[in-house]
This record gives C-alpha cells, structure tokens and sequence, in this order.
C-alpha cells in the first residue's frame, strides 16, 4: 500500500492560529455574526482544526458534500464516507451568506474560530440519511440528529483560534501531531489503532493483543464525543482503560489517547470513517471487529467489513485488520474464534458490550470470562452509584 501511515491526503492540517495572526483573529471575531456549534458541530470542529479530519480545511460545500453522500470520495477521488457539515436554521440564510465571515462559538458563547463562508446549500437529509446510514429510521441515533440539523448548510474554509476546553483526561488528549511525535519517541513504524465506546472486554482485548503480534504498537483510542445516553460514561471508560493497560498490557506496546469525535453509529462507513482518523494520528493498521460502530438491528455482523471492497485500498492508506466474533472456548479455557477452536456452540460464551451493560443494569458481577477482575470492580462500582 502507498503512504502507509502519511496522514490522509499527504499532509496534516494544522487550522489553529498563531502569533499576530491569532491577535488579528481575537480582534475580528467581537464584530462578526455568531453560529453556535452544538456539541456535535464543536467535535468536528476540533477534528479540522487539529488535523483528525486532514485534508479537510473547513466544513464542506455541496460538490464535496454530494461526492462524499453518493461514492464515499472527495471530489478529487480520495476515500472519505461521512460528510462533514455546518447546519444552521434557514431563518439565517440572509444573514450568514457567501462572502461573510462569522464567528464560531462554543456552548457557553465563547469564541472557537472563524469560517469564511464560501456557499450556502440545502442537504436532502432524507436522502443523506438512506445513502450514510443505510436507513431514515428516526429511531436510529444517528438519523435523528441529523434530522435535527438546520436545513442550511455552509460551506467554507475555518480557521481556530483556540481548540475547544475540555476539563477531563488533559494528560490523554493528544492531537493527531502529538500521537505521531509518540509513536517515533518509542521508535514504532506500525501501529494499530483501535475504536471503542465502551470497556474493553476481554473480546477486545484479545483482538489488541492478536494484532500486536504483528506490529510495533497499539493506540487504544476511545472515542469521548456525544454518544448515545445508555453508553457507559467516558469517565468510567477511562478508568478501565488505565487499569487495563496497568497491569495487562507491556507499556512500551500501547498508548491511551482520547478521540473526541461524536459517534454517528453509522456502522459500515463510519468505520471507514474512523480508520480514515486513525491514520492522521498515525496509525498504519486498524481493527475492524464485528458490528463496528452499529446500533440495534441496523447493520450485518460484518457490513462494516465488507465496505472496504468498495474502497481503494492503496488510497485509503491505512490497512484494515478483520477479525471474527471472538469468544471465550470453554474447552480451552481461552479467548479464540471459529479460526482457533473446534468447540461446539454450547462451548462458546459469546461477550459484548451490551450484554456487560445489562447485566450492570441487573447488579449482577461479571465474571472473569466476560472482564478482568480490574475492569468488573469499577464497572460495577459505577453500577452501584460508587
């Protein structure tokens, strides 16, 4: 594959201002017209500025935006799957117009950026909804929020004068360009990354460590945006995490860092979406496990798997790793897959994120199948209100 682990397009954007240009940009911003990013238009506000979204340099105009829906691409051809939009209500169409520069705020009015609005547009939501998330169910996360967007889209250029505050996990908050300066710190040239929005159980961990054979490193890299309200809490993910890694990873082979996209639960193209991420932080490989990034009964257990025949590989520039379902054999007394144990159905315990939220739900322990011990005790910890 070309440009293995090159950040996506070739070069990593940096949108952050500096110097006498962000004096400028402080100066401008009390004059110009206010858009308030919500908390999901803030995220990927952080992501374009910070590089994560490279080679974008702004929110999208309508020729990207309708590439992007239709054939996955850039206009110029280079894979990308989700659009990545600026909505506002239409009642601002004659005020936040092509030619205006506005300013970008954060939920609590305080200034972020700029962008230069380039075009206006009117998404069909009903159709983005059928081509993105394969559906226009409203009961589908990721559809209803995009169903609650504004109507008018805008399209230009941005430029920040800050990223956005965030008051938890400052010291694993590492941009795209501080991943990479850690991955060549401790000398690795593959890596693997891998996504997640819950605890790692012992599925996932397997999964990790299957890789790791084959690779310098590993970038554990749980997503802290807007997810759904039943998910486990980013902090009590956070926590697992660090106890994992504590004591059952080698801590010259893994990194923990946050990435604070916001989950679309758009399931086959928002994996590819997410390796697209990880190979602007640096990351030559990434895991591709059963259901990636699904929600309810939306998506085949491998969909997420199998879009990537659709996609050029050698431009996409990261190489997706596909595992099976793993379980725990309990003829074997270990983790394995269809590929590593005979044993029958009634000798698998199959594990999932959902089933650990249920039972936590239940106030029932987890056993040691399902989690390290490490992991049970905080999980259930927080269950009890602890």
């Amino acid at each position: 594959m070309s440009a293995l682990g090159e950040p996506h397009g070739g070069a990593l954007v940096d949108l952050v201002a500096e110097g006498a240009e962000r004096e400028q940009l402080a100066r401008e911003i009390a004059d110009l017209p206010a858009i308030e990013l919500d908390s999901r238009t803030a995220s990927d506000f952080e992501l374009l500025a910070n590089g994560g979204f490279s080679p974008l340099t702004g929110f999208m105009g309508e020729a990207a935006y309708r590439s992007v829906v239709e054939e996955m691409t850039l206009p110029d051809g280079l894979p990308w799957s989700i659009p990545v939009t600026l909505s506002v209500p239409e009642a601002r169409a004659g005020e936040l117009r092509p030619g205006v520069r506005a300013s970008l705020r954060d939920g609590d009015g305080l200034p972020l950026g700029v962008i230069a609005i380039e075009e206006t547009y009117r998404r069909d939501k009903a159709h983005e909804a059928g081509r993105v998330f394969r559906t226009a169910d409203e009961a589908h996360p990721g559809v209803a929020a995009l169903m609650a967007s504004g109507d008018l889209a805008l399209g230009g250029p941005v430029r920040a004068l800050r990223l956005p505050d965030h008051g938890d996990f400052p010291d694993h908050r590492l941009t795209p360009a501080q991943t990479r300066a850690a991955f060549a710190e401790r000398g690795w040239r593959t890596v693997v990354g891998f996504q997640t929005r819950n605890p790692i159980h012992r599925a996932h961990e397997y999964l990790i460590k299957v890789a790791l054979e084959g690779v310098d490193g590993a970038l554990i890299h749980p997503l802290v945006g807007d997810t759904k309200d039943d998910d486990i809490p980013a902090d009590v993910r956070m926590r697992c995490y660090e106890a994992l890694l504590a004591r059952y990873f080698p801590a010259d082979r893994a990194l923990l860092s946050v990435l604070p996209a916001a989950m679309r639960y758009a399931g086959p193209r928002e994996a590819v979406f997410h390796a697209i991420m990880r190979k602007n932080h640096g990351c030559t490989h990434f895991i591709v496990g059963r259901d990636h990034a699904g929600v309810g009964n939306y998506y085949g257990t491998y969909d997420a798997q199998r879009i990537f025949d659709d996609i050029d590989l050698d431009a996409l520039g990261i190489q997706p790793l596909f595992f099976e379902h793993a379980f725990w054999c309990l003829r074997s007394g270990a983790m394995a897959t269809t590929k590593t144990s005979p044993a029958p159905p009634e000798e698998r315990l199959f594990l999932s994120g959902t089933k650990v939220r249920e039972m936590l739900a239940r106030g029932e322990d987890l056993p040691v199948e399902f989690t390290r011990p490490e992991v049970a005790a905080i999980l259930m910890e927080s269950a009890r209100g602890g």
